[in-house]
């Protein structure tokens, strides 16, 4: 690690580019999943496809997230960092110029791959520069940056999307990226590789990757014969990887961790449950404001901006008192809020005031912007600083796969409930119904979720400095 870490004005600007990084990747899919209706009529998808738009994006994260967050650790968290962006700039050229939906997920793919890699490298550099008594309210900023993208992304997608359609969200979101890459050669110096000079496991990171890619594939495609095939498939190949990490001398992975850790180990519990429960939100909420309520992309999005504002608020508020008592027990004030409003959406319907819906969404995003700073403070600080991309690797994958499930219980109940066919007014009933089913189930994992976050312990070494 170079002097920067301790140089008090440079943490800061590593503050701000992390901050600008968190807000880009999440305000492109929040724009991407607001513009899914025009995306859908333009390609004529079926329901369970249209599903897969988002979901491409993020299975790409989930399959490099581990594997380069080791990789930043041994060559260095500044090159990855540089290399997602660019990776990111290229993607985003290819979305605007997609003319099938074939090219547009390639796109999303690239994007979700860049976007994996910047959020490793984001998270592991910005704990690497703050002392511990500090950890909270930097993670806290930087996680403001993904839910103020989040909040503007409906808004203003929807904005892009009917004036000059879907294309335009992906050159706005390449000029962001350009322009953060530039700030990045002009500010960021030095580099960070607390491992450097240790084996990279490639027979792990390609297990890995393949065998998340099958589970998560094989999961969304349920519950037909090919699915459950590709999902056991899945489930066996994570299996041998978790084997395999265990006795490698240089793992991606350190299963160890959650052996010996309970704080990593409930708290990634917890987060993976978290995202299982409310990732799909935004979504379901999205299609049924454009169906059901028949309210312009625009219109929904400045709807669904309540829930994200509310998070971008409370995440740096909740960080910064996140270093000062324990961790855990602010967590659980938050997915206790995620329980209640998951509850109350259970009873949406044709007839539902818009108001009713807001304050759901509000309920919501207080909730998870109470929860996330001190999830991410928790996990960040129970490990050494050598295993900080591994780390922010795992809550990254922990993040990714609960919101792969999310999705994957969504299109596996539009498929039970619509079929292999477009959303039409004929289908609106099948539509609510699988609605409120998935809101019934996410309620559920909420308060096992509440249940992982509460038994997780705080541990000595959370408030020390690494």
């Amino acid at each position: 690690m170079t002097s920067q870490a301790g140089t008090g004005i440079n943490k800061y600007i590593i503050l701000v580019i992390s901050t600008t990084t968190s807000f880009i990747m999440p305000f492109l899919v929040a724009s991407v999943n607001i513009a899914i209706p025009t995306i859908s009529r333009e390609f004529a998808l079926e329901a369970w496809i249209a599903a897969w738009v988002g979901t491409v994006y993020f299975l790409s994260i989930a399959m490099v997230q581990v594997p380069f967050g080791r990789l930043a650790d041994i060559y260095g968290r500044k090159k990855l960092f540089i290399f997602g962006l660019l990776l990111t700039i290229l993607a985003s050229i290819l979305g605007a110029l997609a003319n099938s939906i074939v090219q547009l997920f390639i796109s999303l793919a690239l994007v979700g791959m860049g976007s994996g890699i910047i959020f490793n490298n984001s998270i592991s550099i910005l704990t690497s520069v703050f002392p511990a008594e500090q950890r909270g309210r930097a993670l806290g900023i930087s996680t403001a940056g993904t839910y103020t993208g989040l909040s503007m992304g409906p808004f203003i997608g929807g904005v892009l999307t009917r004036t000059f359609g879907w294309q335009s969200i992906f050159i706005l979101s390449g000029l962001l990226s350009v322009v953060l890459l530039a700030l990045v050669f002009y500010a960021l110096k030095g580099e960070w590789r607390e491992a450097a000079g240790e084996r990279f496991d490639i027979i792990g990171s390609i297990t890995y990757a393949i065998s998340i890619a099958l589970f998560i594939y094989g999961f969304s495609s349920l519950p037909s014969v090919l699915g459950i095939i590709i999902f056991i498939l899945g489930v066996v190949g994570l299996t041998l990887f978790a084997r395999w990490e265990s006795r490698t001398e240089s793992p991606i992975f350190n299963v160890k961790l959650f052996k010996t850790n309970r704080v990593f180990l409930f708290s990634n519990l917890a987060v993976f449950i978290s995202y299982i429960a409310t990732f799909a939100v935004s979504f379901l909420l999205s299609l049924y404001l454009q169906y059901i309520k028949d309210l312009t992309p625009d219109a929904a999005g400045l709807i669904l901006i309540t829930a994200s504002i509310l998070m971008a608020i409370f995440t740096p508020i909740s960080g910064w008192i996140s270093d000062r008592i324990e961790p855990r027990l602010v967590a659980s004030v938050g997915m206790s809020l995620n329980c209640v409003a998951l509850f109350l959406l259970i009873f949406v319907g044709v007839d539902t005031s818009l108001w009713f819906i807001i304050f759901a969404l509000a309920i919501n995003g207080l909730g998870i912007g109470i929860f996330a700073s001190p999830n991410t403070n928790a996990i960040m600080g129970a490990v050494e600083k050598k295993s900080l991309g591994v780390a922010a690797g795992t809550l990254g994958t922990m993040r990714t796969a609960g919101m792969m499930v999310s999705m994957g219980i969504m299109m596996i109940l539009f498929s039970l409930y619509i079929g292999q066919t477009e959303i039409t007014t004929a289908y609106y009933p099948q539509f609510l119904s699988s609605v409120r089913t998935g809101f019934i189930i996410f309620t559920v994992f909420s308060v096992f979720g509440l249940f992982c976050q509460m038994v997780a312990r705080s541990a000595d070494k959370s408030f020390k400095s690494r």
